[in-house]
Formats: structure tokens, sequence, C-alpha cells
């Protein structure tokens, strides 16, 4: 059976846990306390090399890191990834933005603001980050006038990836309620079959607060 190696207030974690509800994946779970430094263990990162979560481990012991990675890897031969080059491409570009752009404005702000890190940083850094994260829901506002979802006609793998950090921009003190075109597609998301909607608030681990 696929093992999730977890962290259940990381959403992306959370992107893996979706997927697998949505495939209908059995897989056990074994949670790492990456504030409390099991992250950083030798052992952690011959399975994740960055020490960050999420990762999987397969039946034959071959490991999987990064969620937009794993993201791809479960949903071949599914609907959620298609076989059409072009749109396959799309998916890609996508999850590369996600990775790119979403992780260093959205869920960084996110995570800060939740955690208290916020009141550590410099406001020209906490300036940056803003404005990295209006420009990503502007970006992503603009493409939803005229598609459904991110990498064509039908809800993908891409949708995932974005859809975890996107749909609590307003955790992060983000105005998402100004993007009409992003709360529709939110709404589209959630209407999905088996989607799994459950989230974690980092208030369940007590030493969140701590850098990593």
């Amino acid at each position: 059976m696929l093992t999730l190696y977890d962290y259940l207030p990381s959403q992306n974690a959370y992107k893996i846990r979706l997927l697998l509800n949505q495939i209908g994946t059995p897989f056990r779970s074994k949670y790492i306390s990456i504030f409390e430094g099991e992250g950083k263990t030798e052992a952690y990162k011959a399975i994740s090399p960055t020490g960050t979560v999420p990762a999987i481990e397969l039946e034959n012991s071959i490991t999987i890191a990064e969620s937009n990675a794993i993201l791809i890897y479960l949903s071949e031969g599914t609907q959620y990834l298609p076989d059409s080059p072009t749109t396959r491409a799309k998916v890609f570009q996508w999850s590369f933005f996600e990775g790119e752009v979403i992780q260093s404005g959205i869920a960084t702000l996110r995570h800060w603001t939740l955690t208290g890190k916020d009141k550590n940083r410099s406001q020209e850094l906490l300036t940056s980050k803003r404005e990295l994260s209006i420009k990503s829901l502007e970006i992503m506002n603009t493409h939803l006038k005229q598609n459904d979802y991110f990498a064509g006609e039908y809800y993908t793998v891409a949708d995932i990836s974005l859809f975890a950090y996107v749909h609590l921009a307003g955790e992060a003190n983000l105005p998402l309620d100004n993007y009409r075109n992003i709360i529709q597609w939110i709404e589209r998301v959630r209407s999905q079959d088996r989607f799994l909607g459950e989230i974690f608030p980092y208030s369940i681990d007590p030493y969140s607060v701590r850098e990593l």
C-alpha cells in the first residue's frame, strides 16, 4: 500500500489527500512533525531531500517528493491528467506556476500570518510577498475569464495544485473576494466528485510557531 508522508496543516499535503480521495487509491499516512525538526533527519531526507512534506513511498520502496510531482505521478492514466500532449503541457505550465509563484507568495504569506511569523519579518519583505500574491491572483483571474479550468475544458491536477492555497488566500489577508472568476472556479472545484474539503489549522500543532 502507498504511504503518504503527511503534515496535516500543509496544503501541499492536502493536494495529495484530495487526489487520492478522488481516484480512490488506498493509502496509509505517516505524520512528519516538521516544526519539531523531523524533516531535518537523515532518515527523512532520504525520502524527501528538502525535508519537506508531502512525499510518498510506493510498494516497491521508491519514494517521490514535491507535491506537484506527486500529483502528476498519481494522476497518470486517470481523467485528471489528459493524454493530449498540448493539454498535458498546460497542466505542467500551471503546476510550475504554482510551485514558483503561489508558493513564494500566497502560501508563504498565509503561513507567516497564521503562525505569527509575520511579526518577525520586515515590512519590505511582507509588502513584496503581498504584491507577488496580488499579481498571481490577477493572472489567474484573467485566465479564468475565458476558461472554466486551468489546463483546458476539464478539471485536472493543475486545478488541484492551484486550489490548495489559492482558496485560502483570505487567510493571508488578501482580497480574494475581489476576483469573481477565481471565486466561481473555486466553487467548480468544490463541486467535483469525491471532493475533500477538510482543512487542518496550524493551531493543532503547538510547534508550528517555530521557524523551520
